[in-house]
C-alpha cells in the first residue's frame, strides 16, 4: 500500500533519526576500517542493524547527535509557526541558540554545551548568541559543510507553499551556513521531500523536482554545482560505493562532512530500490561523515518508504520518537491534514496550493 502523508512525514522524522544513530557509533572512520570491520562477502547483510550506541562520543543506542537535536530545533520551529503564528526563521534561530546553550533540551543536562557540533555551526551560533540578527551570522562563502542540509528536513514537510518553501529552506541554511551550495541543496533536497510527502509523486519525479529547483536557483544553468551534485548521484551505486570505497570508485570526495557528497548520497540512496534498512547500512558503510550523510539519505528514504518501513527495533529505542509522532500530530492537525472527530479524512489534504510547482 502507498504510505499516507502521516506516515511519510513520520517516516521522514524517524529515518533520519535512526540513520543518525546508526552511523553515529563509526563517525569519521574510513571506509577501510569500516570494511575491516565487516569484511564478508554479503558486508551489507553482515553488518549489524541494532542501534548499539557507543563511538567517540559514547553516544546512548538510539540517542540523538546534532543531527537530529537541530532538526528537531527546527520542528519546532514550525510547531511555533503553524500553531502559534510565529517566524520560522526566528524560531529556528531561536532553538538553535537554546540547544547550544543546553536550556531546557531534554538530551543534556541544562546548561551544558552540545557534546558535539561542527565548527561553522559553532562559529555562527556564537554571532547568533551576541547579534541575535540571523540574516547575518551565517558563517560565509566557502564553508560548505552538510551542518545545514542535515537538519532542513521540517520545511518540506510543513512549508505546503512552493516558493516558501524554496524562501524558508535557504534562510534557516543561512542562520549558519550561507555559501549557496548549502542554500541551494537544502531548497533542493526540500523540494523532493516535499513532492514525496505532500504530493505523493514517484521518486523518479520527486528527484526531477528538486533537480528542476537547484537549475533554477543556479540561474538556469545545468553545470551547477548543485545540480551536478544530484546529477552525480543518479549514477551513482550505493551497493558499489559501500563494497569498494569512493576512492576506488573515483567518487568525487570522502563524504567527510562536504554538503555535495552528501546531496549525491541521499539521491543515490533515494533512487535504490532495496529496503530503507538496507539502503541506510550502505551509506554508513562509505564511511566518514556517517551519522550526518545516513541522517540525510534516511529523511529521504522515511519519506519515500513510510514509518512503516523503519525497523521496529530502531523505533524503540529513538531518543525522540515519542516526541516526534507528537509533535506530527499536532502540526497535521492544525494545518487540517489529520481531520478532527467527525470531518471526513479528505478533509485539508490537498487544499490550497500544497505541492511543489515544478516547473520552477
Amino acid at each position: 500500500m502507498t504510505p499516507s502523508r502521516t506516515s511519510r512525514t513520520l517516516g521522514a522524522l524517524l529515518a533520519l533519526h535512526a540513520g543518525d544513530a546508526l552511523g553515529a557509533p563509526l563517525e569519521f572512520k574510513p571506509h577501510t576500517v569500516i570494511r575491516g570491520l565487516h569484511p564478508g562477502r554479503n558486508a551489507n547483510a553482515e553488518f549489524p542493524r541494532t542501534l548499539t550506541g557507543g563511538g567517540s562520543h559514547s553516544w546512548a543506542p538510539g540517542a540523538a547527535t546534532d543531527d537530529t537535536d537541530l532538526t528537531r530545533a527546527v520542528l519546532l520551529a514550525y510547531r511555533d509557526a503553524i500553531c502559534n503564528g510565529d517566524d520560522v526563521v526566528n524560531k529556528a534561530a531561536e532553538h538553535f541558540l537554546a540547544w547550544y546553550r543546553g536550556d531546557h533540551w531534554p538530551s543534556r543536562r541544562q546548561g551544558s554545551k552540545p557534546r558535539d557540533i561542527g565548527r561553522t555551526t559553532r562559529k555562527a551560533l556564537s554571532s547568533l548568541a551576541s547579534s541575535r540578527h540571523p540574516s547575518s551570522t551565517g558563517a560565509g562563502e566557502g564553508s560548505a559543510g552538510n551542518g545545514s542540509l542535515m537538519r532542513c528536513i521540517p520545511t518540506g514537510l510543513f512549508q505546503n507553499d512552493p516558493e516558501l518553501l524554496i524562501k524558508e529552506s535557504q534562510s534557516i541554511s543561512a542562520i549558519t551556513h550561507n555559501d549557496t551550495r548549502c542554500t541551494i541543496a537544502c531548497a533542493a533536497y526540500n523540494a523532493i521531500v516535499s513532492a514525496l510527502v505532500v504530493r505523493g509523486l514517484s521518486v523518479e519525479d520527486a528527484v526531477s523536482a528538486g533537480e528542476r529547483v537547484a537549475i533554477s536557483l543556479e540561474s538556469g544553468r545545468t553545470d551547477g554545482p548543485v545540480y551536478g551534485a544530484m546529477k552525480i548521484g543518479r549514477t551513482t551505486s550505493l551497493v558499489e560505493l559501500a563494497d569498494k570505497g569512493p576512492r576506488k570508485l573515483g567518487f568525487p570526495g570522502m563524504c567527510g562532512g562536504f554538503v555535495l557528497n552528501s546531496l549525491t548520497l541521499a539521491v543515490a540512496a533515494v533512487l535504490d530500490e532495496r529496503r530503507l534498512d538496507q539502503v541506510l547500512v550502505d551509506v554508513v558503510r562509505v564511511g566518514m561523515d556517517t551519522d550526518t550523510n545516513a541522517a540525510i539519505a534516511g529523511g529521504l528514504l522515511g519519506a519515500r518508504d513510510g514509518e512503516e518501513a523503519v525497523l521496529d527495533e530502531w523505533k524503540d529505542l529513538l531518543q525522540f520518537g515519542p516526541e516526534f509522532r507528537r509533535l506530527v500530530d499536532q502540526i497535521l492537525t492544525a494545518q487540517g491534514v489529520i481531520p478532527e472527530e467527525g470531518q471526513s479524512d479528505e478533509v485539508g489534504l490537498f487544499s490550497g496550493n500544497h505541492g511543489l510547482n515544478v516547473s520552477i
